[in-house]
Order: C-alpha cells, then structure tokens, then sequence
C-alpha cells in the first residue's frame, strides 16, 4: 500500500503574498504555524482554520488548507458547527483580542466551556491593528489611543483568566517571537482533546510597538518571564533565585527570593489538576508573567458526546427524511 508523501512547511504556504505591515509579528506566528503543521501527520484536506475579522484573520489565505474568513467575533461559532458536523478534521480558530474579546466574547466563552475540540489561536497585541489603533478590550487602563485621547478608563481582560473562568480544558500563553517555545505550546494543544486556547502576545509594531518588550528582551526576560513546566517547581530570575509560593493565610500566590528555608514551599505546577483553582491564580501574576500551559485536564468532548446522542437516536428511530420533514403537513398559516 502507497504510504503518503512526507509534508514540509513549504506544503502549508499558499501562493498568496501575504499582506501584513513590515515587522509585524504575524509573520512569525504564521512561520511557527507552517513549520508546525507538517507535524501533525494530517492531510492538508483535513485541516481547517477558521477566521474572524481582523488583521490575524487573514490567516486562512496564507495557509494552504482549507480555510475560511468568517464574520467578526463569530468563528468559534461557526467551527463550532463544523468541528461537530465533521469530526474527522483538525479545525483551528484564530482570531484577535478584539475580534474575540468584544463582539466575540460570547462565542469564545461558550465554545470554551462546552468543550468543543477546535485549538484557538488568540493573538493579542492589545489594540485595534485592523481600524487603525483604536484601544481593544486588553489595553491596559489610562491607554492612550485614537479612541482614548484621554487615557482608556476600562479594566482590561486578562484573557487566560477569562478562559479559565470559562472552565476551558487547556489554556497556554506563548510570545510570537519565541519560535521554540510558541512550537512547544501548538504541539501540545494539538494533541488535546477538547477546547484548547492558546494566547498568543504579539507587537503590533505600527499602533502598540513595544508592548511587550520586557518579556522579550534578554535580559529583563529572565526577570519578568516565568516558564510553567508541568510537575516542577515554580521557580525563575538569575539563576532561579526566585519562586512562587502560596500564602499559607489568604490563599494568594506570592513571589519569593529562595532561601533553603523556603525552597521546599515552592508551588510545583500541576496543569492536569482537575480543578482551575490554581491555574486561575497563577493567571492574575503580571509581574512576573507566566507562560506556558496553565492547565491541560480531561473533560467530555462536546462532539463525541452529541455524535453518540445522534448515533442512539438514529438506533432507536432511524436516520429520518430531512426531505420528507421539510415538506410535511405539520405547517401552519400567519394572518395578517
């Protein structure tokens, strides 16, 4: 039997010019996404990514794949319905924090919390790129934009927090330029089953440069970054001097110098606890920024579940006439 042809990322880039601002950092999420791909061993058929509106969303014209560019805030309904209808194929959803976090927001949540199995690729460069730098519900309080000469007056989302509340089964924050680490993190959610979202921090280096230049320069990345590695302690900064504990009296998480007195105290990460709590709280530490998968546990997946119902249905009664129902004696008259 013919074995199929080894895929490379050069199979996974259309002949699309891609379209997006000199230095932006779609360019290396969508080199990470291409390089990745080939990975999973998938036909190119059977892979989809869906889009909403905005500059992320151009995804799907770069991606050789089935791909489609959808209405704004509305992808993870509308690969909701695609992931349930045919759960044969990888679909992934990639979207903005505008996109997914504002008109979005009540899709994202619910796909969330059902647990359907689409991998969500969120990227935030907290601001509206798309319209021209207006302030997006992740922009930090007293931002100043065009729509907020002011400085903005909102509380931000912290969209791993979000998610979490939302009882997703996998969450992860990764950085675009960190080619490895963002690799690392879409292997894992590939290979999840369920939700999984995955908040990807990107400059937009025309409206937001600089955003999150702390976490990506090397030196004060050692400081302000904390790598979350399943089953080991917490620990970061020059030679990880320092570590996260929880408070013995409130519950809270707090960031400590290690000393041998305390070094046993340390938080050891568990991203397949069955219950949010701690991940939740390692989400609302800023400084430090954590990165990596938050939590990665076991629930019913959405499409299995409601395919089982429609297979029993179908035992019980039969597959019925879809033709038939629609023209059916079952009908009634409107008056005016």
């Amino acid at each position: 039997m013919p074995t199929e042809p080894k895929l490379s990322a050069k199979d996974f880039k259309s002949d699309q010019e891609v379209r997006w601002c000199p230095g932006c950092g779609d360019y290396a999420i969508l080199a990470a996404v291409q390089g990745f791909l080939p990975e999973l061993g998938i036909a190119r058929e059977d892979i989809v990514f869906v889009s909403g509106i905005g500059c992320s969303s151009r995804f799907p014209y770069y991606l050789n794949t089935y791909g489609m560019h959808s209405i704004h805030g509305r992808a993870p309904a509308i690969a909701t319905g695609l992931a349930a209808s045919r759960p044969d194929l990888s679909v992934w959803v990639v979207t903005g924090d505008g996109d997914a976090l504002s008109i979005g927001g009540n899709h994202l949540i619910h796909a969330l919390r059902r647990n359907v199995n689409l991998k969500i690729l969120l990227f935030n460069n907290r601001i509206y790129g798309l319209t021209k730098g207006q302030y997006s519900p992740t922009s930090e309080t007293g931002k100043i934009t065009k729509s907020t000469p002011m400085g903005s007056v909102d509380a931000p989302f912290n969209p791993v927090s979000l998610a979490l509340g939302a009882e997703a089964t996998f969450v992860a924050r990764t950085i675009d330029s960190d080619r490895k680490h963002l690799t690392g993190v879409l292997r894992a959610a590939a290979a999840h089953q369920g939700t999984a979202l995955v908040e990807i921090y990107q400059n937009c280096n025309i409206f937001n440069d600089g955003a999150f230049d702390a976490l990506k320069d090397k030196q004060r990345a050692e400081e302000a970054l904390v790598r979350l590695e399943h089953g080991q302690p917490i620990r970061f900064g020059a030679g990880n001097m320092r570590g996260v504990v929880r408070d013995p009296r409130t519950g809270d998480l707090d960031v400590v110098t290690v000393t041998p007195r305390n070094e046993a105290d340390l938080l050891v990460h568990d991203a397949h606890a069955a219950s949010p709590t701690t991940a939740f709280a390692l989400s609302r530490l800023t400084a430090p920024t954590p990165v990596g998968v938050f939590r990665a546990a076991e629930r019913p997946v959405y499409d299995t579940a409601l395919n089982a119902q429609l297979d029993e249905a179908a035992d019980r009664h039969g597959t019925g006439d879809l033709a038939a129902l629609l023209a059916g004696t079952d009908t009634w008259t409107v008056l005016n």
